[in-house]
């Protein structure tokens, strides 16, 4: 089959959660499929990353979408029913891109990753199509309202009612539909949303392995330091969970690792001599070697935490909210502990410092979970499943 993947970003290299989901699941499509890669980006690409993209693609088409571009359409979105993210990344350059290759590539099937890339085929009628919610766009926003400023507020509302109007619509116009977690498909709006397939992530486990390292560190908080689940949650560890395990623990340190953190994090670091805030880091597994616990209170957001996963799968024990595991599904106490409160979490950490053997047994059952149950092979078969499903067999 020749099949038509729609990304809103280059999936690679793997800094973001998108990209992650996107280039696993991708490379493993092509051992099957003849596959075209259309991907849409803000920033210029380094060449070497298309040409690794290359070795699993048979086409790549990348549309360069300038920041005054995109200001301009999001202008105009004001005065539309479409969302603000959707408008974002759909623009008139890249429409006409895309049906040139729809009209030289003749895929078979179109696999869109997210809803902010729907726009550029729901018209498309004569072609079969599946759609991976990822997670759920409309919920996650909502989550973000109390937090944002007041001036926000009122914007923020808009833009949940619209993502939630487009998101019912396209499971309403595409044939095939996936989303990460049975948690966040139960945040679809969508009378018929059980049709949808939950496919989470896996992990590399040959990638994300144990290792033997000086642990410099005694907490860790990795991932994209300018999303705002993200911040939310290291401020959160920060400001009160932190201070807590410092009356039972005074020297107890943490290293704060991953993509673009904002000012807002980067201060973090400039007041307290036990607080390392690293940036983008050349291997991302030093960060998880070089720490004891990993700690994630994530309080808004949705979709899958892939830094547990891969902190699981190196043999680290986690410290999380309920949140954040309903949607990776671990026993609480037995692979993973939960907390719900500064107290609570700061419980676990401190435990966790100074007793050794629960450590271990926490890190070692989280690590055989992750390894039973988050294969990427296996969630590839499981969407190849579906485009089949949804791409009605050839008249004979």
């Amino acid at each position: 089959m020749k099949l038509l993947v729609v990304l809103s970003r280059v999936p690679y290299p793997l800094e973001k959660g998108d990209k992650l989901r996107a280039y696993h699941l991708v490379t493993r499509l092509a051992r099957h499929h003849r596959i075209c890669l259309f991907c849409l980006t803000d920033q210029r690409i380094d060449p070497a990353h298309i040409a690794h993209l290359r070795e699993h693609c048979e086409r790549i088409e990348v549309v360069y979408l300038p920041r005054w571009r995109i200001l301009a359409s999001l202008a105009t979105t004001v005065f539309t029913r479409l969302p603000f993210q959707v408008a974002y990344f759909h623009h008139s350059t890249a429409q006409r891109a895309i049906d040139r290759v729809i009209a030289s590539f003749a895929p078979d099937h179109v696999l869109c990753q997210l809803v902010r890339t729907t726009e550029y085929v729901r018209h498309r009628y004569d072609l079969p199509k599946t759609l991976d919610y990822m997670d759920t766009l409309s919920k996650g926003l909502e989550r973000r309202i109390e937090n944002a400023g007041f001036w926000l507020r009122p914007l923020m509302r808009i833009e949940t009612r619209r993502l939630i109007t487009y998101e019912n619509l396209m499971l309403d116009l595409f044939d095939g539909h996936a989303i990460i977690s049975a948690q966040d498909r139960e945040l679809l709006y969508h009378p018929m949303r059980d049709q949808v397939k939950v496919i989470p992530n896996g992990v590399d486990t040959g990638f994300f392995s144990p290792r033997a390292a000086t642990r410099t560190h005694d907490l860790l908080f990795t991932g994209n330091m300018n999303y705002p689940p993200n911040i939310d949650s290291v401020l959160y560890l920060v400001h009160r969970v932190l201070p807590l395990v410092r009356r039972e623990r005074p020297d107890t340190s943490l290293l704060i690792s991953g993509v673009d953190p904002t000012p807002r994090v980067r201060e973090l670091a400039k007041d307290d001599p036990l607080i390392t805030v690293s940036g983008r880091v050349p291997d991302i597994r030093d960060a998880y070697a070089a720490a004891t616990v990993f700690a994630a209170p994530m309080q808004i957001g949705t979709g899958l935490q892939n830094k547990l996963l891969e902190a699981m799968a190196m043999r680290m024990p986690c410290v999380t909210s309920a949140l954040a595991n309903n949607a990776v599904g671990a026993v609480p106490g037995e692979s993973i502990l939960i907390g719900g409160t500064p107290e609570e979490y700061a419980a676990h950490i401190v435990r966790l410092l100074g007793d050794e053997p629960e450590r271990a047994r926490i890190a070692e059952n989280g690590f055989r979970f992750v390894r039973e149950n988050f294969d990427w092979e296996r969630n590839a078969e499981a969407l190849d499943r579906l485009i089949g499903a949804a791409h009605p067999p050839a008249a004979p």
